[in-house]
């Protein structure tokens, strides 16, 4: 996705609520995302181990809200692009979240807010100036509302299903996620990434996407031919289909997604009651005579 990065960052303004918090709930109860010690994220934020280790951060864990705001958007430059005759339209919006103090190396994604931007194949068509006024009249709002920070961006690569996923960094991504990571990592706010394969997800029946750090420009692998999921890929061409042409720059974070108790027994009921899922899940490009609009060689 190709923007302006510098004239936005300013607009990435949040809450910088404090207080007291009681103490850290253990990593093993399910309601443990949706809370955390402000000391604890203070301190954290404060020492920012990962200025010091361009892979610092291993994982991502993201809410079920976040999840399925992110599919219905991209989802919908999927339809928006063929219903108008032509491919699809890559969109892209921010993340809200924070780093985790009870497992430090997980950035937490609670929530994510598409941002009025369109564009086509790798490249994205959109006014700064409407951009730049969206995200801080959307900022200003969250300041008295939430209480933790934008801190990534996600946006779809909606290309024909092939054998491999198109979830990846191209270089135009790379720039735009270094911009960030330069403005925001200083101060305490990682940055984090998210790519979203939409037709490969309709395909598969499940959410398709992952989640990016990049590494530092001056950042050399020390493993020849490694591959940002940790594998080796001798073969260059192959490197590419998968990867893009900056395979070398970025890495992947494992992603994980967690649901509160209360949440898990109210979809259980709709589910086993109600069959509410059914309707909860459903697409417009997953109707029998829309489905022709893909093609199914999915791995």
């Amino acid at each position: 996705a190709k923007i302006n990065i510098k004239t936005m960052t300013a607009a990435a303004a949040t809450s910088n609520t404090t207080g007291g918090a009681p103490p850290p709930p253990s990593s093993d109860d399910p309601n443990a995302r949706y809370t955390f010690n402000h000391a604890a994220l203070t301190a954290l934020r404060k020492s920012s181990p990962w200025k010091d280790d361009p892979s610092y951060f291993q994982s991502t864990a993201i809410s079920p809200s976040a999840v399925m705001k992110m599919m219905t958007h991209c989802h919908s430059g999927v339809e928006k692009g063929v219903k108008k005759g032509g491919n699809p339209i890559e969109v892209m919006g921010l993340l809200l979240g924070r780093p985790d103090p009870n497992t430090p190396k997980t950035l937490v994604v609670t929530d994510v807010f598409p941002l009025p931007i369109e564009g086509f194949e790798t490249r994205v068509i959109a006014d700064d100036g409407d951009v730049i006024n969206h995200m801080i009249a959307l900022g200003e709002s969250l300041e008295t509302t939430r209480k933790e920070k934008f801190m990534g961006w996600y946006h779809s690569h909606p290309f024909d299903v092939g054998i491999h996923s198109h979830c990846f960094l191209s270089q135009t991504d790379i720039s735009t996620q270094l911009q960030w990571q330069r403005a925001e990592d200083p101060h305490g706010n990682p940055f984090l990434a998210i790519v979203v394969d939409p037709l490969r997800s309709l395909a598969k029946g499940h959410p398709e996407l992952k989640a990016f750090r990049a590494y530092p420009p001056e950042y050399t692998n020390p493993i020849p031919n490694q591959c940002p999921d940790g594998s080796i890929i001798h073969e260059e061409q192959l490197r590419l289909e998968k990867w893009g042409s900056c395979s070398s720059a970025y890495y992947e974070l494992e992603v994980e997604y967690f649901m509160s108790t209360g949440a898990r027994n109210v979809l259980s009921l709709l589910n086993r009651n109600f069959l509410w899922m059914r309707a909860l899940g459903s697409s417009a490009m997953c109707e029998k005579e829309a489905r022709g609009r893909y093609p199914e060689r999915v791995e």
